[in-house]
C-alpha cells in the first residue's frame, strides 16, 4: 500500500465523453475566458483610473472583479490545454494548487459580497456616520479579510488533504476539487479531521450568507417608508442582490453535485454544474454593476465614445 500512496499525477476523466466536440468546446471556452477577462479588466481599470470612483462601494466592486480573474485563471488555461491534449493529466502538486485556487476564490467571493452588504447597510441605515465607519483603514482591513481568511482556511483544508495516502489517481471532474481528492484516500478513518474542518468551513460561510440575508432584511425594512432610500436601494443594492443570488445558486448546485450521489447524472451535465460558478458570476458581476451603476456605466460609455471619435 505504501507504493500506492506515492502519487505524482492525476488523470482528469471529466472530458472523456466530450472528445468529439473538443474543438467546438475549445472555441466556446476561449471566447468565454476572453469575455471574462475583458469585462472584469474594464471595470477594474475604470475604477482605478477615475478618482471619483475611489469610494468604498466601487473599491469593493474592484476587489470582486480581481477575485473573479484570480479564480478563472486557476481553471481556464489548464482546461483549454486539456481540450487540445490527448491525455488529461495534472501533477499532484498542481492539483492541490488548483484546488486551493478554485475554492479560495469561491469563499472570497462570498466574503466580499458580505462586506458589500455591510457597506450598503451602513450607507443607507447610518448615512451620517458612513464615512467614519467605512474609513480607508477599515476598508483595507475588510478587503484583506475577504482575501486572506478564505485563502488560509482553504490552505488548511488542502494541507490536511496532502497528508493522506491515496489509492486512486482518477478524478471524474474537469478540475481538481479538494473533497474529491479526499474521497480517494486509502483509509477512510484518516479523513475524519478533513471532514470536520470541511464542515466547519461550510458552516462559517453559511453564516456569511445568513449575515447578508439579515442585512438586506433590515435594509428593505428601512427603505419601505422612504422614497430617497428606495432609490438608493434600487440603484446600488439590486445589482448586489443579483450577484449574490447568482453566486449562491451556482455554488449550491456544485456542493450538491459533490456531496450527494450524482453518479446517475450524465457526465456532461455534471461538468456543467461543476463549472457554473466559474462561468456565470465572473461574467455577470461586472456586467450587472457596469450597466446598473450610473457612474461606472457613464465612464465606460464615455471611453467608448471617445475612441470612436
Amino acid at each position: 500500500m505504501d507504493n500506492i500512496s506515492v502519487i505524482t499525477m492525476f488523470f482528469l476523466s471529466g472530458l472523456s465523453e466530450t472528445v468529439k466536440y473538443k474543438f467546438t468546446l475549445f472555441s466556446l471556452t476561449l471566447l468565454c475566458y476572453c469575455l471574462i477577462f475583458l469585462v472584469n479588466v474594464s471595470v477594474i481599470v475604470t475604477i482605478i483610473l477615475d478618482k471619483d470612483l475611489h469610494e468604498p462601494m466601487y473599491i469593493l466592486l474592484c476587489v470582486l472583479c480581481i477575485n473573479g480573474l484570480y479564480g478563472t485563471t486557476g481553471f481556464y488555461p489548464k482546461f483549454l490545454w486539456d481540450l487540445l491534449s490527448p491525455v488529461h493529466v495534472i501533477s499532484y502538486s498542481g492539483c492541490l494548487v488548483q484546488a486551493q485556487v478554485m475554492y479560495s476564490f469561491a469563499c472570497s467571493d462570498l466574503s466580499i459580497l458580505a462586506v458589500m452588504a455591510y457597506d450598503r447597510y451602513v450607507a443607507i441605515c447610518q448615512p451620517l456616520v458612513y464615512h467614519s465607519i467605512m474609513s480607508k483603514k477599515r476598508l483595507i482591513m475588510l478587503a484583506c479579510y475577504s482575501w486572506l481568511t478564505p485563502f488560509c482556511i482553504m490552505g488548511i483544508n488542502v494541507f490536511l488533504t496532502s497528508r493522506l495516502k491515496l489509492c486512486s489517481t482518477y478524478i471524474a471532474r474537469l478540475f481538481c476539487v479538494n473533497w474529491i481528492i479526499v474521497k480517494l484516500a486509502c483509509y477512510p478513518a484518516e479523513t475524519a479531521v478533513n471532514n470536520i474542518v470541511a464542515y466547519m468551513t461550510i458552516i462559517l460561510y453559511v453564516f456569511h450568507g445568513v449575515f447578508i440575508v439579515l442585512s438586506y432584511m433590515i435594509l428593505i425594512k428601512t427603505c419601505v417608508n422612504s422614497v430617497e432610500n428606495r432609490a438608493k436601494f434600487m440603484q446600488t443594492c439590486v445589482p448586489h442582490l443579483t450577484s449574490l443570488l447568482t453566486f449562491l445558486v451556482t455554488i449550491l448546485f456544485d456542493v450538491m453535485n459533490m456531496r450527494m450521489r450524482s453518479s446517475d447524472l450524465p457526465q456532461p451535465l455534471q461538468n456543467f454544474i461543476a463549472i457554473e460558478f466559474l462561468v456565470i458570476p465572473p461574467i455577470m458581476n461586472p456586467l450587472i454593476y457596469g450597466f446598473k451603476l450610473t457612474k461606472i456605466r457613464n465612464r465606460i460609455l464615455g471611453v467608448i465614445t471617445f475612441k470612436k471619435q
